[in-house]
């Protein structure tokens, strides 16, 4: 049986477990690309931006085990959304995207990379679609990425 989790927003506390959730699920997802910062980088923009400046959400395993994913929402933009390896497939990420839409419902915007392919297959099944691919020019690691919006008058 799969453990209660629930959808909170981010305190502090939570910026380097949510850091460490984002780092374990970009090298689990996407092992070809390269990152653009160290892991202390990483843990230092979730501690100083992310978690104090933008709309960050958890979710919490309720049984205590800790976090399980981190969604981060900046303006119409869900610029992350990463859960834990061992959380993958058990429906938190949808539980995440319903609570994007309910928090943007105006549309929402995102980027992924090109390579991961099991992200765009995940969001175009909730209603985003593909406006824009790059090659990577314009993100720090200088790889392909795919630009998705999703309206809700377009759902």
């Amino acid at each position: 049986m799969t453990p209660a989790v629930v959808l909170r927003r981010a305190a502090a506390p939570d910026a380097r477990p949510a850091a460490d959730v984002w780092l374990r699920s970009f090298a689990a997802a996407l092992p070809g690309v390269v990152r653009a910062h160290s892991d202390d980088a990483v843990r230092d923009w979730f501690r100083h931006v992310v978690v104090p400046r933008r709309e960050t959400w958890v979710a919490e395993a309720a049984d205590g085990s800790g976090l399980a994913g981190v969604m981060v929402l900046d303006d119409a933009e869900l610029s992350q959304l990463y859960l834990d390896p061992g959380w993958r497939g058990r429906g938190l990420g949808d539980r995440f995207v319903t609570l994007a839409k309910e928090r943007r419902p105006e549309g929402l915007e995102l980027w992924t990379f090109q390579v991961n392919r099991p992200a765009q297959r995940f969001y175009e099944r909730h209603g985003f679609v593909a406006a824009e691919w790059t090659d990577g020019s314009g993100n720090e690691e200088r790889e392909p990425d795919v630009r998705y919006v999703w309206r809700p008058d377009a759902a």
